[in-house]
């Protein structure tokens, strides 16, 4: 029976799948494998097919790096951070390149002098910042919406300026918290963690704070917040140093995100040093929802000083002269011990692997960018399928890995492992796509004689 039988030719034209006769999935590579090499007689007398289908996923990564032809692309525009996040089924990249108003591809250039190292937070005399693990806290967001780095995973109900101490902490569900003697129910809060911080009947000086933040006495903060659902109170962001002095944000009064740069160690107190509160200071109660809280301390931002140079830095090579002039045409043209890497105007790149990213050169911001890269063939169960040119390399490669691998048949080892080897070369030159008329055109123009 021939293998078109199961699809007539409408069903191949109307359907979406075109082009799928040059593959076979690995499932059937696995079936069709269990049937040829397993069994009485045959070069393996016994296995299971949970070792098959090992060896055979194996065997598609590995050739799915060097062998098969790359056809994943993802395509971006770059934005002002000038950062591209890598594919979820990335393992390298074959080329970047963008793409100009005519569709034409512009290879861009790996730079191998500049990168993002780690940056840890430090105070005004140069000394690591820690956390409450002992641990040096890396640049970035003190806190990001009730989760400082390090430090308590709850944001805390303080319910009077002038009474130390916490009454409840936040739950991820709703809890309710008395006050003292005296004063009005606060009422229900909601967790800090991915969800909005919703206080109602909030009384005066009432609020949420969050201890052992490290706030340094001199630095400037930047604090970002959003009220919601916002129908009374007046509310306020107070930092406090090391010092136990303390700087109010300024009262806000409406919806909305709100923003305030305060340098810490404005008026001396007694609060309890280095924490940070919101709070309502009307003289009755307040009701709103406070999300997104955000502490940054200013020039402490996520990224390196390294890559804030690079990224802000416009590349000579973005000039669009004529290339004659003293940048590109200096010393009267002697451009010898020129690195290539820098003698071109399309920009460069680097990876870094540690935030999985790709960061780009300031002239490619806004441009549209495509990255061509290699997967190893097992991300999804579409995907998971080989060239019929590298099927016979498939079964040497699983026949190879199994008998390498058991305590028979290590006799035909030798033999097999140069059986594996031609047939992966045979699949390569197959795969390599090289048509004899496109070469002869190629070497036809090799031979043009170029006047100088």
């Amino acid at each position: 029976m021939g293998l078109l039988d199961s699809t007539t030719q409408q069903q191949y034209y109307q359907g979406s799948d075109y082009g799928n006769y040059q593959f076979t999935s690995l499932e059937n590579i696995i079936n069709q494998f269990m049937v040829t090499h397993v069994g009485d007689q045959k070069i393996i007398n016994k296995v299971s097919r949970i070792d098959v289908a090992f060896h055979a996923q194996r065997a598609m990564q590995e050739l799915s790096f060097d062998t098969f032809k790359s056809i994943k692309a993802q395509e971006i525009t770059v934005p002002a951070t000038l950062q591209m996040i890598l594919p979820q089924d990335y393992v390298n990249y074959t080329k970047i390149s963008w793409v100009d108003s005519a569709g034409i591809k512009h290879s861009l250039y790996p730079t191998s002098k500049t990168s993002n190292p780690q940056k840890h937070q430090v105070d005004s005399n140069g000394e690591f910042l820690f956390d409450t693990s002992g641990d040096k806290i890396p640049s970035g967001e003190l806190i990001t919406n009730g989760n400082f780095h390090g430090g308590y995973t709850n944001w805390n109900i303080n319910v009077d300026e002038t009474v130390p101490g916490t009454i409840d902490s936040f739950t991820t569900t709703p809890s309710t918290a008395t006050a003292t003697a005296g004063d009005p129910d606060i009422g229900w809060f909601y967790g800090w963690n991915g969800n909005a911080i919703a206080a109602y009947s909030v009384p005066q000086w009432s609020g949420i704070n969050q201890l052992n933040v490290p706030i340094i006495s001199g630095e400037d903060y930047k604090i970002t917040y959003t009220l919601s659902g916002y129908s009374s109170g007046e509310w306020s962001v107070v930092i406090i140093d090391e010092n136990g002095d303390y700087t109010d944000s300024g009262t806000v009064t409406s919806n909305g995100t709100h923003t305030a740069t305060i340098t810490a160690g404005g008026t001396a107190s007694s609060y309890t040093s280095n924490q940070i509160f919101i709070r309502n200071k009307s003289a009755t109660a307040g009701t709103v929802v406070i999300d997104d809280i955000s502490v940054v301390r200013v020039g402490d931002g996520e990224t390196s000083t390294t890559w804030s140079s690079y990224k802000s830095t416009t590349p000579s090579e973005n000039n669009t002269d004529d290339y004659t002039d003293d940048t590109y045409w200096p010393a009267n043209g002697e451009r010898y011990g020129l690195d290539p890497q820098h003698a071109q105007a399309n920009g460069s790149f680097y990876i870094d692997q540690q935030s999985g990213k790709i960061h780009f050169s300031s002239n490619i911001s806004g441009k549209t960018v495509i990255l061509d890269y290699i997967s190893d063939g097992l991300g999804t169960d579409e995907e998971m399928q080989v060239h019929k040119f590298a099927e016979d390399a498939m079964y040497k490669w699983i026949t190879h890995a199994i008998l390498s691998t058991s305590s028979y048949g290590q006799a035909l080892i030798p033999r097999l492992t140069k059986e594996k080897f031609a047939a992966v070369r045979k699949a390569k030159l197959r795969l390599s796509n090289i048509k004899l008329e496109e070469l002869t055109q190629i070497l036809r123009g090799k031979s043009k004689q170029i006047k100088h």
